[in-house]
Parts: C-alpha cells; structure tokens; sequence
C-alpha cells in the first residue's frame, strides 16, 4: 500500500510540474508582449477645447506635431465636433514618423458614428516602440468631406507646448490641437519573467521531493495529511456540495434557473439607476456592472453559507468523526456552482455589448480561483467565530453591506479621494473583481504586480483561517 502511494505521490508531482511549465510556456506565448509594456502617466495631456479648426473638407489638412518622452505610445485621443449635426463620408488619421516619414499607424474614421464634443480613443494594434525623444506628427484629412457635411477638431489657441506645432492646411497657427497620447515604458519582462516562474518551478519540485521524503519516512507533513484526507472523503466533500447546492432551491418553482437570473436583474435595476439618474459615465457600464455584482454576489452568498456551516451541521459533527474543515468548504464550493452559471449572462452581455474578446478572457479563472480561496479563508474564520460568539452573525451583515459600498461595484475608483485609496487597495475584493474587468474589458492581460496582490490577497486569509480553525475545533463540540 506504501508503494502505491509513493508512486501516486511521484506521478502527481510529475504532473503537477508538467502543467506548470505548459501554462508558464502558453502565457508567456499569448501575453509576453502586453506585459513587456508598463503604463504611465502620459506627458502629453488634452488641452481644453477653445477653438474649431474649421471644417475637414476634401483637399484641407491639420497637422499636430509633438515630442514624444517614454520609448512607446499604443494609442492616442482626439476631440471631435460635429456642429451638432449628422455628418457623412469619413476622416482619415494617420500617424507619422516625421524623421522617416514613413506611417505608423492609419485609420479611416465614419463621421456618421461621431458625437458632437466627443473624444475618440484610437489604439494601435501594437506599441510603436523606439520614439523616445523623436518627433511625431497627426495628420487627419478628408477625401470626401464636402461643405455643411463634414466635422471638425477642437484645438485651443490660447496654449503653447514646447516642441509641440499645429500646422491648419499647410500653415503653422497658435495653439495646440485637443489630443493626448497614451505612452508606455518599455520594460525587461522576459528576463524577470522566467527567473520569477524558474525559481517558482524549482520551489514546487524541492516541495514534491520534501514530500516525496517524508511519505517514505513515515512523518508528518500539512501537504500530506491534506492530499489523503481529501482522497479519504472526496466522495462524502461531493455529497456535501451537491446537497448544499440542491438545498438552496428546494421548492423553487424556477430553481437553478435564479442562478441565471439574479445577476441579470440586479444589474437592470443598478443598470438603470446609476446611468439615467446619476449618469454614470464609466465606458461599457453594463459589462462594468455585471462583472461587480457576479463577483461581489458569490462572495457574499459563500460567506454567508461558510458562516453557518459548524452550527448547521452540529447534529453530524456530535456523532461522527468528519474533518470538521470539509463543512466550511463545501458550502464555499457549493456556491461556486452558481458563479459558474452566474459567468453565463456575463457572456452574454458581452456579446450584446459587442466587446472584443480575446484571449485574455483565458486569465479569468485565475481571479475566480483567487476568490475562492479567499471566501475558505474568510469562511474558516468566520464559522470558527460563530460557534463560540452567535452575534457574528449579525456583525457580518453589517461589515457585508459595508464592504460592499467600499468595493467599486457600481462606480468608478476614480471618485475616491486620493488619501483613501490606500483602504481601498486593502480590500481584496477590489483586487478580484479589477483583475476581471481587465481581462474581459480591455482584452488584455492585468500588470505582473495584478498577479501578485490577487495571489496574497488570496492566500493570506486562507492561511489564517488554517490557523484560527485548527486551534478552535477541538472546542466546537462542548460548544455547539
């Protein structure tokens, strides 16, 4: 029987470290190029809008040079007019490399989509690396424009920039043109990268080794003694969790189906409050929103279920030896069924959304992952609470409800105050739930430090709630 568990032990190991190099090898492959750029606050800022510059008619021309700081730029912003009237034909933008002259980057704009007054973002399909300290130029005509059918750009005629010109159909004016850049530094990834997930790679083969050593000699060891007990009551953790889910729509005439559709009517209901009465103006509010309430909504439910489960199930405990961690677990897990469905209509409104998917949508069971974890820490602390002190109960459905309106669910981190996002960035829910928006929002893989908060934010309270549960327990029985 030794034998058989040391050559599980060396086979599970094996596996463990073949998986990592694969997904070690397929991130680095789909998203090495996103993450070899770090955002900045970009120099070259919009000016307030004073001046049109006229009406882009057929044959006319507008030029804005500037001189770029960072060694990248993936995109820049303009401001359009539309002397509120419904324009037709197209505008062409292009950006120049003016030491060069060659086109970096060229899009033809549908002035029929374009609102009076509106910034339009364009983003390059890659980072123009190499700029730092050269001298680009927007040039934005038109081959159709026509007189009382065409739109405008703002510029404003008061500002001077250094090493900034506008040139209006071939002639250098006052003023600069309302646009901004967005600027990247370009940063050693790779090289950090693979020494980062080496030394973490030859950490998980010394553990497995470690562990490998200690089922042979017969001692003690936390990862052990977790693996076997979960192979020991894996059925019974199975039965738990189908209960618990079951359970929860008892009776329900449309059961699993509310899964589905408490996300989507809670957001139609926030949806219409907060972008018609306090006109939200947060870009792609719904996906915002949704991505929120699906998180935040899992939270709240597992915790609430974690925080019960001791007291609930103390009739079993009295009688039988179960590890009394499995309860706490399995109502967590159990309510991770309803986030998977929950996930559905966040697809969903995606699409209708008509957001670009990407690849990145693949890094979104890391944040879930994450979650989880956290809301097992958090349920091991809470249901270890409730048993000796039943008032918890209450006290977290007042910390609840103010943790939810210190997570930006349904508003923008913008509008909190510079000296209190010190406390937001402590709350691990916010590290979770913008973790996801990234991915799915912008398509795009978060920031390496993304990674590493999520993943403390994660761990840390599972480790204490391990602590505090496996000092307490013993304890449960005399109390329950």
């Amino acid at each position: 029987m030794s034998k058989a568990k040391e050559t599980r032990l060396f086979k599970t190991v094996i596996f463990g470290v073949v998986i990592y190099v694969l997904l070690v090898a397929l991130f680095y492959f789909l998203f090495g190029n996103q993450l070899k750029y770090r955002g900045i606050d970009s120099s070259i800022q919009m000016v307030a809008s004073t001046t049109p510059v006229g009406e882009i008619l057929k044959g006319s021309s507008i030029k804005q040079s500037f001189l770029v700081e960072e060694n990248a730029i993936d995109g820049f912003s303009l401001k359009f007019a539309t002397y509120n009237r419904h324009n037709t034909g197209t505008v062409t933008v292009q950006l120049i490399d003016e030491a060069k002259r060659n086109i970096l980057f060229e899009k033809k704009l549908d002035v029929s989509y374009l609102k009076d007054n509106s910034e339009v973002a364009l983003h390059l399909d890659k980072p123009v690396e190499d700029v730092s300290e050269k001298v680009l130029s927007l040039y934005i005509f038109s081959e159709t424009g026509t007189e009382g059918n065409a739109v405008t750009l703002w510029y404003n005629n008061q500002e001077k920039r250094k090493n900034q010109s506008l040139y209006i159909n071939n002639k250098l004016v006052d003023g600069v043109l309302s646009f901004s850049v967005s600027e990247k530094r370009v940063v050693s990834f790779s090289t950090n990268y693979f020494l980062g997930t080496g030394i973490i790679g030859l950490l998980i083969i010394l553990y497995g080794i470690n562990l490998f050593i200690k089922q042979r000699t017969g001692k003690h060891s936390f990862g052990l003694n977790l693996s076997n007990a979960l192979i020991k009551y894996k059925f019974l953790l199975r039965q738990l969790v189908l209960r618990d889910f079951k359970t929860k729509y008892k009776r329900s005439f449309l059961g699993v189906l509310w899964s589905f559709l408490n996300p989507i009517l809670t957001m139609i209901v926030q949806y219409i409050v907060f972008s018609t009465i306090f006109k939200s103006n947060i870009e792609n509010f719904m996906v915002y929103l949704l991505i929120g309430i699906v998180l935040f909504n899992f939270f709240l439910e597992s915790i609430n279920m974690g925080l019960m489960s001791i007291v609930d199930n103390s009739s079993l405990i009295t009688k039988v030896y179960i590890p009394k961690y499995i309860f706490p677990v399995s109502r967590v897990l159990s309510s991770t069924i309803n986030l998977m469905i929950s996930l559905i209509p966040v697809l969903i409104v995606v699409l209708i959304t008509h957001t670009h998917i990407t690849w990145a949508l693949l890094l979104l069971p890391f944040s879930i992952v994450c979650t989880v974890v956290f809301c097992i820490g958090i349920s091991l602390i809470l249901s270890s609470a409730m048993v000796f002190f039943r008032d918890t109960q209450f006290l977290w459905n007042v910390v609840s409800m103010l943790w939810m309106y210190c997570t930006p669910i349904f508003y923008p981190e913008s509008i909190i105050p510079e000296k209190l996002l010190v406390i937001l960035k402590m709350n691990p829910m916010y590290h979770f739930i913008r973790f996801s928006r990234t991915a799915i929002m912008e398509g795009v893989s978060p920031e390496p430090k993304a990674y590493l908060l999520c993943a403390i934010a994660a761990v840390v309270p599972l480790i204490i709630g391990v602590i505090i549960f496996k000092k307490t327990q013993d304890k449960f029985v005399l109390n329950i």
